[in-house]
């Protein structure tokens, strides 16, 4: 395991030391922005289709939406409620971004090297349903709905539009589609999928390193910054290892779910923070301080859980 997250440090740490030199002048954010996009709209969905066509589907699937949904759900009520009572005086643009921050996992991003590393290639499924399933639907219907009601830009809200919008979810939907129908992949079409997945974990480790930032941190951030790193790191796995045993998961799929649940606050939510008007930089911050502390909570889970 520790090859396993030394390996996932050292990507991690080429995007943050691209952040820190800039070489020949492209700066971090322009280069994540292009490496995130290709891998969304391409690679992602690419990776996606080859796994879920081939991936068996049945029970586990809603059992592994529920573990991840309840996770995610009472989390965010709970950070919802501590930032509203506990911390009264933070700005709405600043408990908006700490409420997505404790709410959802870096399930993808994170995910799929993380599972594929220490369980296997066949675990992948485990973590794009974790997400596709249950963790990017309600992120772009509830967590939109409340990162505009935090917000200052007064955009307006269309969450059924914004799931339209997502390539790997019509993927999932699509590759779904052909494996309860029964449908065989083409061989030439597997290999082609594969050799696009490859590039995935690689592309996902560089960009997260590129995004972590501690431009927000000031000595008054840390007790706001407590109850996310809490509820991500600590009392997510919590509840997954609570429904999922409760609901029949176990093996590989409940070490999984456990694992996708102890991950950091997903990147994705700087788009979010940036596009309505939540403190983008103070977001920034959780994740990396949740990103640091996992590389030691999550081996953590892991060995409880096994």
């Amino acid at each position: 395991m520790f090859d396993v997250f030394t390996q996932m440090a050292a990507l991690i740490a080429c995007g943050i030391a691209w952040r820190i030199w800039t070489p020949m002048g492209i700066h971090a954010d322009t280069s994540r922005q292009s490496l995130t996009s290709l891998v969304y709209i391409l690679l992602l969905p690419a990776l996606v289709l080859d796994v879920l066509w081939q991936s068996p589907l049945g029970m586990d699937s809603i059992r592994i939406s529920a573990t991840a949904a309840s996770g995610v759900l009472i989390c965010m009520g709970l950070a919802w409620l501590i930032y509203r009572y506990a911390f009264k005086k933070a700005s709405k643009p600043t408990a908006g971004a700490l409420i997505l921050a404790a709410a959802f996992p870096n399930a993808t991003y994170m995910g799929l090297p993380v599972l594929e590393q220490l369980l296997g290639p066949e675990a992948r499924t485990i973590a794009i349903q974790y997400d596709l399933f249950a963790c990017t639907p309600i992120l772009l219907s509830i967590g939109i709905l409340m990162a505009a009601a935090y917000g200052d830009n007064n955009e307006k809200v269309s969450p059924f539009a914004t799931l339209l919008k997502v390539p790997p979810l019509w993927a999932a939907i699509l590759a779904v589609g052909l494996n309860l129908g029964g449908v065989p992949m083409p061989e030439w079409l597997d290999e082609w999928l594969s050799m696009l997945g490859i590039a995935v974990i690689p592309l996902m480790l560089i960009s997260l390193g590129m995004s972590l930032q501690w431009s927000a941190w000031k000595r008054h951030t840390l007790p706001l910054l407590l109850p996310v790193i809490a509820l991500q790191l600590g009392l997510m796995p919590l509840i997954a290892i609570a429904v999922a045993s409760n609901i029949g998961l176990e093996g590989m799929t409940l070490t999984g779910v456990v694992l996708e649940a102890s991950l950091p606050s997903m990147v994705l939510g700087l788009v979010l923070c940036d596009r309505y008007g939540l403190h983008t930089g103070l977001y920034a911050l959780a994740v990396t301080i949740t990103t640091g502390i996992c590389l030691v909570t999550t081996p953590l889970w892991f060995n409880w859980i096994t």
